[in-house]
């Protein structure tokens, strides 16, 4: 109770929810779209579903430096902010949403161009191949929107505007949902309306958020110091979302390799991956929240605040993580039985999510504190944890148990829980090392 009455903890906890409960709704939104997306898919067939989540996955891998370039912008923005260098703030907020609409049109070239080809290359069924080639082309169009959406989220988050955010959200999903439907089941498009759906919600939502980020920048200016500064940040969690996304490609290849039901499996993983998202929402939200409240104290210059921020927003979060997951896993049959009426994708998704859900507090606790540490600009630290945690345990693993050894999904479940504890074992261990306070208040 003690703890409770410390008015700076106290003051802490409103700041980190005032961030972090936005952004769970944000991430609610992004989960409906998902689900609907997997809803639609399923009613094509059990080929389409699977097909649709390979897709997702590669979808990931060409934003994946979007992601990466919103984190350097929260970063160096959430300190400039709290330290009210008004004009250089201005120009952070030009220079990152200028770099992240360049970036993003390279990347529309890129996926329209090459996603036949590396789909092509890859050992999955033919008939998921022939779904997946337009499906990517389609979803390739909106990667310059996703870019400047992401970043633009990114700086509102930073600067204590969450809720602008959330207003443009709830339009995209809104919009998202209801084209999903229209266009797949009313017009030509069928199975490829869910990607021109996306197209269309993304732009839209794009182009709200320009108008809120344009008036903080009040004019355009550009900082080539800024952007590296932001570049130095990036880099590492653009090669952990690489890590992260080329490690599911990988897992629905190894699953592509078992002799019995592999497309069923493939097609369980894709709807166990979008029920468990729902979990992973707040993780990402208090995530999303550490890195605020991490990067706004280092800008104060408050160094215990910084690194008690973390820790406030990581049990914060781990404990709507906990009660979110003992619910799913009470309803998983149902949960699984809506989103797909075969009954071998079925089973082995309710199969997925008893062993899964397993680990989700303590990916949690990993994903939150690695929150912190990036609001801190150390994303290095982050981006190898994960690197040890997925290529060097969990890849392997599945490998080993689930092929070579023939265990089968199982093994392959419990090989992804073992990988999470490690993660989150290594993660805590450099957070309560404290170096990178140290680090943040030098680019603070």
């Amino acid at each position: 109770m003690n703890i409770l009455k410390n008015q700076t903890i106290r003051t802490i906890a409103r700041d980190s929810w005032a961030v972090s409960w936005p952004t769970t709704f944000i991430m609610f939104y992004e989960f409906l779209i998902g689900l609907a997306d997997v809803y639609v898919a399923g009613k094509f067939g059990k080929e389409a579903q699977a097909a649709y989540g390979f897709s997702f996955q590669l979808y990931f891998v060409f934003i994946i430096l979007g992601i990466a370039l919103s984190i350097g912008s929260v970063s160096v923005i959430s300190r400039l902010f709290a330290s009210e260098r008004t004009q250089e703030f201005r120009t952070a907020v030009s220079s990152c949403v200028t770099t992240a609409a360049a970036v993003g049109a390279i990347f529309v070239v890129m996926g329209f161009f090459f996603s036949r080809h590396l789909i092509s290359a890859v050992n999955i069924p033919d008939a998921m191949k022939t779904l997946a080639i337009p499906f990517v082309k389609i979803y390739s169009l909106a990667f310059m929107f996703d870019y400047v959406l992401m970043n633009n989220n990114g700086i509102l988050r930073a600067c204590g505007m969450v809720r602008k955010s959330l207003w443009v959200m709830t339009i995209i999903c809104v919009m998202n949902i209801i084209l999903n439907f229209v266009l797949a089941f009313r017009t030509p498009l069928g199975l490829n309306g869910i990607a021109v759906a996306t197209v269309i919600s993304v732009f839209t939502g794009a182009v709200m958020t320009l108008y809120f980020t344009g008036r903080l920048a009040a004019a355009f200016r550009f900082s080539s110091r800024i952007v590296r500064q932001v570049l130095h940040i990036s880099w590492p969690s653009g090669l952990l979302q690489v890590f992260m996304q080329l490690g599911y490609l990988v897992l629905f290849l190894i699953l592509s390799m078992l002799p019995r039901y592999n497309t069923e499996i493939m097609a369980a993983l894709t709807n166990g991956l979008k029920i468990e998202s729902a979990i992973f929402m707040p993780a990402i939200a208090f995530n999303m929240g550490a890195a605020v409240v991490v990067g706004n104290l280092l800008g104060k210059r408050d160094e215990r605040g910084a690194f008690r921020g973390g820790i406030i927003t990581a049990v914060m979060g781990v404990a709507i993580v906990l009660v979110m997951t003992v619910f799913i896993m009470l309803n998983a049959r149902h949960i699984a039985s809506f989103l797909s009426d075969n009954p071998i994708v079925t089973s082995e998704s309710i199969r997925y999510i008893y062993i899964a859900l397993i680990g989700e507090p303590f990916l949690a606790w990993g994903i939150i504190l690695g929150g912190g540490l990036n609001g801190a600009g150390d994303t290095r630290s982050v981006m190898s944890i994960v690197f040890i945690g997925i290529w060097l345990i969990r890849i392997p693993l599945c490998y080993l148990l689930g092929i070579y050894f023939g265990f089968g999904a199982v093994a392959v479940w419990w090989s992804m829980n073992i990988s999470i504890f490690a993660q989150a074992v290594l993660m805590t261990r450099r957070y309560w090392g404290r170096r990178w306070i140290a680090q943040g208040m030098r680019v603070a």
